[in-house]
């Protein structure tokens, strides 16, 4: 009885995609499981269209044991479709599951669409993870869409404690909540990411990856936390996202270009961080970058870039504009470091080898809960080029009283156009 209710189910859901493209409702498996789903513009050749729901490979909601068993199998499924287009369900309910991987390539799937709404609770077993993993991975994939309002859940209050990479830098890294390895054409919106042990996000290799409406929340106490890392990608997009955790709120590493950051609200966390650059041997340099409409609340910096004092080899970071952002309360609101060295053992007196060149600061105005809210700070070995600051207007936050702002510069010569508060450096 149940099959003959699945087989009608699964023809209805067909009828209602070639009808519709609005949405269905699937209730099966006696789990009462209710799935509203905007499919226009999401997953293309309805007609055809594989529906796989995790459900039906033995996956349980709201049950203390182990999940990641079902999913796989059910990812299995998804990805040897020879459906171009493929539905990847999650339901409403918590799932524990980790490490995973939904890993490609799948060959003849085209628009594969996992929609999460349930609540995913990572394990805290430390063991099961290997060092600079994720906890849940997608890999090698083209044309995929993670969607559907639910969340990511690393438990990572019980794991900080073991991050020790701020004394080791040889430390073993946690996972990652979400890493993305070599995918093009990527969309990500609507999804929560809470306590991940490690970063929230984090992109590798990617192209044409976009990101929209994401909700990235951790303590500003947790360590190494950053909501969205970014590492040798192109076109990658995010916008419309709240990022409030003990980290950066997006880092941009080594070997990216034409990265746009728009109308992010950050805080608390590290802000918005270039870098750090120049750490390892043979990294690639980072080109076109902008971040814009953005908003910095009680971080402890705004824009930064970092770059690693003695770093071991040559690299660049060139044509980058940080647009209209508000600081509010912010502890280093523009800050170039050149000398960033973060562990007792690396030399810091020798100069960093990064290149910074064609940087604009547009448009900055709001708080700074230092003095100092200009700081710029470029390397002796290789002094920054064409750097220019235009209508900056930082002031003091409240809880200083009338102390004024000022400004810091070393081998850098500024161009300096409209507003400057604080005034210029000379």
């Amino acid at each position: 009885m149940k099959l003959q209710i699945s087989h009608y189910l699964r023809v209805l859901c067909f009828v209602f995609f070639t009808l519709s493209s609005y949405s269905f409702v699937l209730h099966g498996d006696n789990n009462n499981i209710t799935s509203n789903l905007s499919l226009r513009n999401r997953v293309r050749d309805k007609s055809s269209a594989l529906i796989v729901n995790v459900i039906s490979f033995g996956a349980r909601a709201n049950n203390q044991k182990d999940q990641t068993k079902a999913f796989v199998a059910a990812w299995d499924k998804a990805c040897k479709s020879s459906s171009r287009s493929v539905l990847f369900i999650i339901p409403r309910g918590e799932f524990y599951v980790g490490p995973l991987r939904f890993s490609g390539p799948c060959t003849n799937v085209t628009n594969l669409t996992v929609q999460v709404e349930g609540h995913l609770k990572a394990s805290t077993d430390l063991s099961k993870y290997r060092s600079g993993s994720g906890w849940i991975e997608f890999g090698w994939i083209n044309g995929l869409t993670l969607t559907g309002g639910g969340t990511f859940d690393g438990q990572g209050a019980l794991a900080w404690p073991y991050n020790n990479c701020a004394s080791d830098h040889n430390c073993k890294l946690l996972p990652t909540s979400l890493k993305f390895v070599g995918m093009n054409r990527t969309v990500v919106r609507r999804i929560s990411s809470v306590n991940s042990k490690f970063f929230h996000i984090a992109l590798v290799e990617c192209r044409d990856f976009k990101g929209t409406r994401l909700n990235i929340t951790a303590p500003s106490y947790s360590p190494n936390t950053d909501g969205i890392h970014i590492e040798r990608s192109s076109n990658v997009y995010f916008s419309r996202s709240r990022i409030a955790t003990g980290d950066d709120c997006v880092s941009i590493g080594q070997g990216n270009s034409q990265i746009t950051i728009t109308s992010i609200k950050c805080g608390p966390g590290h802000g918005i961080s270039v870098g750090s650059l120049g750490r390892y041997p043979n990294e690639k340099d980072v080109k076109g970058l902008v971040v814009r409409d953005c908003k910095m609340s009680g971080t402890t910096n705004g824009i930064r870039i970092k770059t690693w004092a003695d770093s071991p080899g040559l690299s660049a970071a060139t044509n980058m504009t940080f647009q209209n952002i508000i600081m509010s309360n912010v502890t280093n609101p523009i800050i170039i470091d050149q000398s960033y060295c973060p562990f007792s053992s690396c030399t810091s007196n020798v100069p960093s080898k990064v290149k910074l060149s064609e940087i604009y600061f547009k448009n900055i105005r709001g708080t700074s809960s230092s003095k100092v809210a200009v700081q710029l700070h470029c390397s002796r070995g290789r002094p920054c080029q064409k750097v220019y600051l235009e209508n900056v207007h930082l002031e003091q936050s409240e809880n200083r009283g009338n102390e004024a702002v000022s400004s810091s510069c070393r081998n850098v010569r500024a161009n300096y156009i409209g507003t400057q508060i604080p005034p210029p450096c000379h």
